[in-house]
């Protein structure tokens, strides 16, 4: 099958997190078609090894081929830090992006100095943000604060209450006295809790990394390089694939898209 304009672009997660990404694509991008794949059978990936998330990694990416589809959207953290090199290598010629590659250059354009990094235990445990913007500029002060709890707050629509509040508080006081003057979501729930963050920091400004937007506008330049922007005027459609049709997920999806979503399609990986 050839691509061209009118191929959808595919993004895939290890859940329903990474929702967030394509919520911000179809916001960029609202003429694009997309086709996104949640592994709701297998998540957590964090947890895993990585030869394991490398090879889930390969076999979704060869899904999302055969749908035709024009570039392949890691949104995954966890895949970003340790497979890009086998979906890219997977996805043959098809432009691949990710998260963290995307969220480093966004911080680095902001000309910040001091910069904090949020995201789960395993994003922070595999140091991947701060070895990608050390390498772009060695000069960075960067300080990593891993924030578990914010991913079933996210999930259970405490975004912006006083648990949030409470909760952003104590994760981060650190960055409030040492002088941050950036910080990067590492984390595909954590743009839910923008308003709250910046509640948090209200007393300062800080410059606030979402790589959900960062990535969309990636894509965007990329596909406009390739001429492969879709120009027509019908609105995009989403279609959602899951390895498992985990319980909530209709409603989880709508709130992290903000709008309501179509059917839900299952397809089961290889084990």
């Amino acid at each position: 099958m050839s691509i061209d304009s009118t191929s959808p672009i595919g993004i895939f997660d290890s859940g329903i997190g990474g929702l967030t990404v394509a919520k911000a694509v179809m916001d960029t991008l609202p003429n694009e078609d997309i086709i996104y794949f949640g592994d709701t059978a297998r998540v957590p990936y964090g947890i895993k090894s990585k030869g394991t998330i490398q090879k889930y990694s390969a076999e979704i990416t060869r899904f999302l081929v055969s749908k035709n589809v024009k570039m392949v959207i890691i949104a995954c953290n966890s895949v970003s830090a340790v497979a890009k090199a086998i979906v890219t290598e997977t996805a043959g010629e098809l432009p691949v992006l990710n998260v963290i590659d995307t969220g480093t250059k966004a911080a680095i354009k902001t000309g910040k100095k001091q910069i904090g990094v949020i995201g789960t235990l395993a994003t922070i445990n595999s140091g991947a943000y701060k070895t990608e913007l050390l390498k772009r500029d060695d000069s960075l002060v960067i300080k990593s604060k891993a924030c578990p709890m914010l991913v079933p707050l996210a999930e259970e629509g405490w975004t912006e209450n006083e648990v949030a509040l409470k909760t952003l508080s104590i994760y981060l006081d650190r960055f409030r006295t040492n002088g941050m003057e950036a910080l990067i979501l590492g984390c595909t729930h954590y743009p839910l809790f923008k308003t709250s963050i910046k509640k948090v920091f209200a007393d300062r400004e800080i410059e606030i990394i979402d790589s959900a937007d960062a990535v969309a506008k990636s894509a965007r330049s990329r596909l406009k390089k390739l001429n492969l922007l879709n120009t027509g005027e019908k609105p995009g459609n989403l279609s959602c694939f899951v390895s498992d049709h985990p319980q909530r997920f209709r409603e989880l999806a709508e709130r992290f898209l903000g709008r309501e979503i179509p059917d839900i399609y299952i397809k089961q990986l290889q084990e």
